[in-house]
């Protein structure tokens, strides 16, 4: 596919005398009709391809198996410690994550509004590599992983709100089916880059974090976007009105709500699923934390044909048969007979069957349901990025609150020194994401 070479225009700054200021654009109910931005060429879209997986494969590694192991490292046995890690990094998402949207909307420089975010995303993103691989101390590992999700937070979330500026809704389902296939397959390159390089700490976050500067810089350096100087908004942005902005009105909004319920239950499931998945498979296997990652690597490969039928198959089909509803229903519910699976699962044939049913409905999940939020985003002209930042509540709020109450589930029925409750999180968590894809057919404004 050849490159588009219109990506590469460079913005004409004002000339002489004062421009005239632009009309403030007016907020837009949801449901009401808005003109679709051009369709973007390739060169976008296999930029913003490689700059998602790059993240994924720096900011996923950890979470699928590298502080898995720095925690067996530093407090062994003490594995419920990786669910406070993960839930405080959340949290502190939740608070930054719309203020952070709300800047980027109203930045005003030269190289437009997301770029500047990207680049200091991936400056805090390799520092905070670095701080977790040396970290001496869990408290400090932690803080590692806060800076993590600050910085490569930022960097994905900018990206996302370059696709809510520029793909119309002829592309949504396309660009969000291969960018869901190539963040599923990250995290498969990064484990299994990880399982050689577990020996050495610096180079198990460090070699994934230069994958992930590479391909980011490709997209900063080679797409263009719009000079932003001379943008204007409505009202200044006060302590007041920031906070005002924190919320939403879902009578006003309702598609948009649904979909935010429906994301929050499918990513509150999956967040059940995966946090302890390196002390599942250990514990079903029988045997060590450290041995564990060549196994999920091999697992997670065995699953990267099943996510490609699930990301490229539903975002493409609904993008042709302009539905997007019935494939996120159906996502939920392939990731719940994949949850259930794994949880019954006694040996590694059933648990690789799980696996590959939970990779066709987080592929398609990903993708349509991207797809559909783009479509019901509210004000997308003037406050694309703080209603990109609230929706990311759905998926930060279970990052923070899942992992704290995983152990307390892990603990249901069991006594000292007696094996965690798998079983039963993992069955917890196929209902949460099966509920989640059956939110999706209350949405009225998209079919």
């Amino acid at each position: 596919m050849t490159l588009d070479p219109s990506d590469t225009r460079s913005s004409q700054p004002p000339t002489g005398g004062a421009s005239p200021s632009p009309p403030t654009v007016p907020a837009i109910p949801e449901g009401a009709a808005v003109e679709d931005p051009p369709p973007v060429g390739p060169r976008y879209i296999w930029l913003m391809v490689l700059a998602q997986f790059g993240v994924f494969v720096a900011f996923i590694t950890p979470i699928a198996i590298s502080l898995a192991i720095r925690v067996e490292q530093l407090a062994p046995g003490n594995e419920e410690y990786l669910g406070y890690i993960t839930g405080a990094g959340a949290s502190v998402v939740m608070v930054f994550g719309p203020l952070l949207g709300v800047l980027s909307d109203r930045t005003r420089t030269r190289f437009g509004r997301r770029r500047p975010f990207m680049v200091a995303g991936l400056l805090l993103g390799v520092v905070s590599l670095i701080v977790m691989a040396q970290a001496p101390t869990v408290p400090l590992l932690g803080l590692g992983w806060i800076l993590a999700q600050l910085g490569w937070g930022q960097v994905l979330g900018n990206l996302q709100f370059s696709t809510a500026d520029r793909l119309p809704e002829s592309q949504r389902g396309k660009v969000a089916g291969l960018i869901g296939f190539a963040t599923q397959v990250a995290p498969v390159l990064g484990v299994a880059v990880a399982g050689g390089l577990s020996r050495n700490n610096l180079l198990l976050f460090l070699v994934p974090g230069v994958v992930g500067v590479v391909l980011v810089l490709l997209f900063v350096l080679l797409v263009h976007e719009d000079d932003s100087r001379a943008r204007t908004f409505a009202e200044p942005l006060t302590p007041r009105t920031l906070l005002g902005k924190y919320l939403f009105d879902p009578r006003r909004y309702p598609d948009y709500s649904l979909a935010w319920l429906g994301r929050f239950l499918f990513y509150f499931g999956l967040t059940l699923n995966t946090t302890f998945t390196a002390f599942f498979f250990a514990s079903r296997l029988g045997i060590g934390v450290q041995e564990v990652s060549g196994i999920i690597a091999v697992l997670a490969l065995a699953g990267v044909v099943a996510t490609t039928v699930g990301a490229l198959g539903g975002g493409f089909l609904s993008d042709r048969l302009r539905r997007r509803r019935v494939f996120v229903s159906a996502s939920g519910a392939l990731f719940a007979a994949g949850a259930v699976t794994m949880a019954f699962a006694a040996d590694l044939p059933l648990l690789i069957a799980g696996s590959l049913l939970s990779s066709v409905g987080i592929g398609g999940f990903a993708a349509v349901d991207q797809a559909l939020l783009l479509d019901v985003l509210p004000e997308r002209e003037t406050d694309a990025g703080r209603f990109m930042a609230i929706i990311g509540f759905a998926t930060s709020i279970p990052q923070a609150f899942a992992p704290l109450i995983a152990p307390l589930i892990l603990a249901i029925g069991t006594g000292p020194g007696e094996d965690k409750n798998y079983l039963l999180l993992y069955t917890v968590a196929g209902l949460c994401t099966f509920l989640g894809g059956l939110v999706a057919l209350r949405i009225r404004s998209v079919r």
